[in-house]
C-alpha cells in the first residue's frame, strides 16, 4: 500500500483531512504545503471551460491538467477523477484508470457511485490501482436540479449500504457530497475509513473544496462554499497598477529592460 495512503487511514478519527482541488502547477504547489489529498477534480470542467455539467469533460482534459499538476505535488496524495464515460465496464475503467496512473504518474483515482459500480472499483483495485470512492450527490450522472441526499430512510439505508460495499472491496477514502448531517455523521461512525466531506458538515473525517471557490475566484452560491479570501481584488490591483505603469512609461524602467 502507497505510504501515503497509510498516512490517511492513520487520521481516521484522530485528525482533520484536508483535501483541495488543483488544475495547474502554479495552484498545486500552493495546495501541496497545506493539503493531505490533492485532486485533480472533473470540476475543473465548470471552473475552467465553463461547462454547465462535467459530463463533457473528457479524458484528454484530466490527463493534461494532471501532468501539470505533478509538477507542483511533492507530499499529497495526487488523486485524478475518471471523467464521465470511462469506467462504464470493468475494461474500459481498467484500460483507462492505467493510462491516467501511467501519464500523469498520479497516485489514485476517484469514481462516482456504489453498488453499481462495484464491479469496476473490485476490477481497479485487483490490478494494484488505489481507488477513492464518492457517494452522495453525483454530477456526472445527477439528473435536474442538484439536491441534497440521505434525507429519508431509504436514501440514508442505500448510502449507508454503498459506504460499506465500498470500504469492503477496497476504497481508502469516500468522499460524502451533500449528504445531510445525521447520515454523514452516521455514515462516518460505521466505517473504518475515512470520509471526506463536502457540503456533509462537519463530522466527516476530513473536508474537500475547489480552491477557486475558497479564494473567491468563482461567483458560485452553493450552501456549502466559503470565501476564505477575496483574491479577484488581489488580481484587478496588480493587473491595475500593471496598467498604470505602462502608460505612464514607468515600466518598464531601466532595472526590467536589457
Amino acid at each position: 500500500m502507497n505510504s501515503k495512503i497509510k498516512r490517511i487511514l492513520k487520521k481516521k478519527n484522530k485528525s482533520q483531512i484536508l483535501c483541495l482541488t488543483a488544475y495547474s502547477k502554479n495552484f498545486a504547489e500552493e495546495v501541496d504545503k497545506y493539503a493531505d489529498i490533492t485532486l485533480v477534480g472533473d470540476s475543473l470542467g465548470s471552473v475552467l471551460y465553463n461547462y454547465e455539467t462535467t459530463k463533457k469533460v473528457t479524458l484528454t482534459n484530466m490527463i493534461d491538467h494532471a501532468r501539470s499538476v505533478r509538477i507542483g505535488v511533492k507530499k499529497s496524495l495526487l488523486t485524478v477523477d475518471m471523467p464521465y464515460n470511462t469506467y462504464r465496464s470493468n475494461s474500459a475503467a481498467l484500460k483507462n484508470a492505467k493510462k491516467i496512473l501511467k501519464e500523469t504518474k498520479c497516485d489514485a483515482v476517484k469514481l462516482e457511485g456504489g453498488k453499481k459500480i462495484i464491479s469496476q472499483v473490485q476490477c481497479l483495485i485487483k490490478n494494484k490501482i488505489p481507488v477513492m470512492g464518492h457517494l452522495g450527490l453525483l454530477p456526472q450522472t445527477a439528473k435536474g436540479k442538484f439536491r441534497s441526499k440521505g434525507k429519508t430512510e431509504k436514501e440514508k439505508k442505500k448510502l449507508i449500504n454503498d459506504a460499506l460495499m465500498l470500504q469492503k472491496n477496497g476504497v481508502f477514502a469516500i468522499v460524502l457530497e451533500c449528504i445531510k448531517t445525521s447520515t454523514a455523521k452516521q455514515i462516518t461512525n460505521a466505517l473504518k475509513i475515512p470520509t471526506i466531506g463536502i457540503g456533509s458538515s462537519k463530522f466527516c473525517d476530513g473536508q474537500v473544496l475547489v480552491t477557486d471557490d475558497l479564494l473567491g475566484l468563482n461567483n458560485t452560491k452553493i450552501r456549502f462554499v466559503k470565501k476564505f479570501v477575496d483574491l479577484k481584488k488581489f488580481i484587478r490591483l496588480g493587473i491595475k497598477k500593471f496598467s498604470l505603469e505602462v502608460k505612464s512609461k514607468r515600466y518598464p524602467s531601466k532595472i526590467h529592460s536589457y
